[in-house]
């Protein structure tokens, strides 16, 4: 199905959710919480519409061939439908993160000081072939007082509009007003451009993708970016791994599901414990078809390896492809991943608690794993309730991104006359 280009405004969009930020500002929780349960209801009850407009999405998919990791983050079904609904449902539990006095404190005037959460204000969701991001970013946003404005991909705008008119139809008898959440309908990229500048407008910018909309962001935005970062994700074995406990891991990390960013893409082996369990890591390789791509040394052992380049040590696969790089010690471990690594989420699997923590504390990475794997950096996994991103830098937020990340703070002082 041909996508139609649809002119929009996109200045006239962005002071509108402005003008209702205001309004979410007012708003108690429970009045938030109530509207989120109402979307997650109407999610479930319309989600036969929904799957309708995805499947013109996958049917544009299909005629463009993009591959099949594109088209699993495309595809949605009733039961993932179903998980957006609960995952609204979960956020709605959360305590609102808005109006926390995080400190509070007198001076010798007499003036009192209070430091106190509140949202950010207008956030702008820049995301591609996830869908699933229109309901998470909306409802995490929602709960913490935010409005937001969604500029999906092209791939999925048909899933997106849908998704989008059944939660203004859910918002229309709520407290929260519909203009709080922005669908920018168009796919014309000069629309994204416009966010990009909006500074009088948008507090936020938060692209989520691949590596190369995300530098697109953060290279040409005036507005303030909260970066996420793409996911080359590594698992180290060390000589002191347990092999029952690294197979079972490494085959998550890489096969529960590969075209996500918490998947592991590189995994990188101690020469001594390879030599201790090689067939073991052979046989795990070929019964869940996982294609090797190898320095010399997983070359020569490691039957139908491939010989791996420069682009497989920095490449995100998002398939069954995995690189295997053999050390001789942790600190070439470390080095690799410091080479290679996007910050994103690195595990070590050993017994060796020592090794352990010095990996944990030397590797720069917002998540780090001891004998656990790296599919648990996720929202929903770590009692978020949900996610808007997984942020790979240092300010503001780190990690998997949940309510907190979406507030900031203001200093509130009460006084009885004083001057300085």
């Amino acid at each position: 199905m041909a996508i139609a280009k649809v002119h929009v405004n996109v200045e006239e969009q962005a002071k509108k959710a402005k003008k209702a930020a205001r309004q979410l500002s007012l708003l108690t929780s429970e009045e938030k919480d109530e509207a989120l349960m109402d979307m997650a209801e109407a999610l479930e009850n319309e989600y036969q519409s929904i799957l309708n407009a995805n499947e013109s999405d996958l049917q544009a998919g299909i005629a463009k061939g993009y591959e099949a990791a594109f088209m699993d983050r495309l595809k949605l079904t009733k039961e993932r439908i179903q998980d957006f609904a609960e995952g609204l449902r979960d956020v709605a539990k959360l305590n609102d993160p808005t109006g926390r006095i995080v400190s509070s404190w007198a001076l010798d005037n007499g003036l009192q000081v209070e430091k106190v959460t509140v949202p950010l204000g207008v956030i702008g969701m820049i995301y591609e072939a996830r869908p699933n991001v229109t309901v998470d970013a909306t409802g995490l946003a929602l709960k913490s007082g935010n409005s937001i404005i969604l500029k999906g991909g092209s791939s999925a705008i048909h899933s997106n509009k849908a998704i989008v008119e059944v939660i203004h139809a859910a918002l229309s008898s709520t407290k929260i007003p519909e203009d709080a959440v922005q669908f920018i309908s168009t796919t014309d990229r000069e629309a994204t451009q416009q966010l990009f500048t909006m500074k009088e407008h948008i507090d936020v910018l938060i692209p989520r993708g691949g590596a190369s909309l995300i530098n697109s962001v953060v290279q040409n935005a005036t507005v303030p970016v909260l970066e996420t970062g793409v996911g080359n994700c590594h698992i180290y074995i060390d000589k002191d791994a347990d092999p029952v406990k690294a197979m079972k891991i490494l085959v998550n990390a890489k096969t529960d599901r590969p075209a996500v960013c918490n998947a592991a893409e590189t995994v990188i082996v101690h020469k001594e414990w390879l030599n201790s369990h090689l067939s073991l890591l052979i046989d795990t390789l070929n019964e869940h078809q996982i294609a090797v791509h190898g320095d010399r040394t997983a070359v020569a052992l490691i039957p139908n390896a491939l010989p791996a380049g420069e682009e497989d040590w920095s490449s995100e696969y998002l398939s069954l492809d995995l690189a295997v790089k053999t050390v001789g010690n942790m600190e070439e471990a470390i080095d690799h991943i410091d080479q290679y690594g996007t910050k994103h989420s690195e595990a070590i699997i050993t017994e060796n608690k020592e090794n352990a923590e010095t990996f944990m504390n030397l590797v720069d990475a917002s998540a780090l794993y001891h004998n656990a794997s790296t599919r648990f950096t996720d929202g929903g996994a770590l009692g978020f309730g949900a996610e808007i991103g997984i942020s790979t830098q240092k300010l503001h937020a780190r990690g998997p991104m949940g309510l907190p990340a979406l507030t900031t703070v203001k200093f509130k002082m009460r006084g009885n006359g004083q001057v300085r």
